[in-house]
């Protein structure tokens, strides 16, 4: 007899709950061995203290001395059990998915609007475990039944009214098989624009950020926006890119983000419509794989208001992404992108897996997901990694993991 269910064996769902405490699953365990039946399905949950532990049970004898068993040994334990009779085949249902959601905070109207909408589109919620509470709180659900293109459709568009970030990947090998990230610099890796800081220090802030503003929506031709924002910056002095460089600030989370990935094998790159003299130090600060950016042409010491070579465009940002991938022997399903305006859709499109970060509305529209949390790190978290465990990794490696923030009230 094997331990798989057919549709004509008879089975028990057994649940256990009630305070957690040392020994329980053993004790349980302990019990069930007295019987000659087969564990099928097995799950354990802690929450604070509370223990809700759930076993299906195949080759279940006619007589009622297992249940009589079951109920004894919850009594001795002081445990709620609740057991039920079934038959039916176990197998995995064909189509499953994974939905990352992430609240900063999470409301419950948004969890209520998400579970209606799975049920809706005829899903069923399998299981839901926390990625993270802090800075943000994050959760995933397992699931079934409904194909994952068409949740995603239907979560998705309206993930922003609900105050949350909505994620829906295919179940299986493939999520969990990514292999590369390259991020956007500018807003994406590092707070602000580079190329208006150096405007500020032309006295061109004005002209520059409306041209920068534009772009980004999509709304200018990126090559020809930059070449006017730079010939603007003619005449500054080289020493200025330097001040620039010192003063750039990585997106929080970032350092996290890449340190994370790296552990587990990922090659990590950038990917910028701004400029090598700020990102060639940035890739060797965190220890990158690849990077790509324009130069910024220098003459005597001062800017010439032009650019070095070809235009790290649009579509040159899917190019690198693509270069980098067969570099490193990735294919481009096993990729991630991650940017925030409409240069980086063609990168976007072409990675496995598109993430909008704080990004313009046309940008979220074409990508795979959004985040709108302030955390680069959130990213962790539509992979499937768990705050709890990158925080593990950092304590062993010596990192010292920063306390939580105060709870929103």
């Amino acid at each position: 007899m094997t331990a798989s269910a057919t549709s004509d064996d008879r089975t028990l769902l057994v649940t256990f709950s009630g305070r957690d405490r040392p020994g329980l699953t053993s004790r349980i365990f302990t019990t069930l061995a007295r019987y000659r039946i087969h564990v099928l399905d097995i799950e354990q949950v802690t929450a604070r203290g509370h223990l809700l532990l759930s076993v299906v049970l195949g080759d279940v004898p006619d007589d009622d001395g297992l249940m009589q068993a079951v109920h004894i040994v919850a009594d001795e334990l002081g445990l709620d059990v609740e057991v039920t009779v079934g038959q039916g085949d176990l197998s995995e249902p064909a189509e499953r998915a994974h939905v990352t959601v992430l609240g900063s905070p999470l409301r419950p109207e948004a969890v209520r609007l998400l579970a209606r909408r799975i049920a809706d589109a005829g899903g069923n919620i399998d299981r839901i475990m926390r990625l993270a509470s802090y800075p943000v709180t994050s959760i995933e659900l397992e699931v079934s039944g409904v194909d994952p293109e068409t949740l995603k459709a239907d979560l998705t568009a309206e993930a922003l009214a609900w105050g949350v970030d909505v994620a829906v990947q295919p179940s299986g090998l493939i999520r969990r098989a990514k292999r590369l990230i390259v991020m956007d610099v500018d807003s994406t890796l590092v707070q602000g624009e580079v190329v208006e800081m150096l405007a500020a220090r032309a006295g061109v802030l004005d002209q520059v950020a409306k041209v920068t503003e534009a772009a980004m929506r999509g709304e200018l031709d990126f090559a020809e926006s930059l070449r006017a924002r730079v010939r603007l910056l003619a005449g500054l002095p080289e020493s200025a890119i330097d001040e620039v460089r010192d003063e750039v600030r990585l997106t929080p989370g970032a350092r996290t983000l890449v340190r994370t990935l790296k552990r587990l094998g990922y090659r990590c790159g950038i990917v910028s419509g701004g400029f090598s003299q700020v990102t060639d130090a940035l890739a060797e600060q965190l220890d990158l794989d690849f990077a790509a950016a324009n130069t910024l042409e220098v003459v005597d010491g001062q800017l010439t208001g032009e650019l070095v070579g070809d235009i790290l465009d649009r579509p040159g940002k899917a190019a690198a992404l693509r270069r980098f991938a067969a570099q490193a022997e990735v294919p481009l399903s096993q990729t991630v992108a991650v940017g925030d305006g409409a240069n980086d859709l063609d990168m976007i499109g072409t990675a496995g897996l598109g993430v909008a970060f704080n990004a313009k509305p046309v940008v979220r529209d074409a990508a795979d997901t959004a985040v709108n949390v302030p955390y680069l790190d959130a990213v962790l978290y539509l992979l499937g990694i768990s705050r709890a465990d990158v925080e593990a990794a950092d304590a062993d490696d010596g990192y010292i993991t920063p306390a939580p923030p105060v709870p929103h009230a």
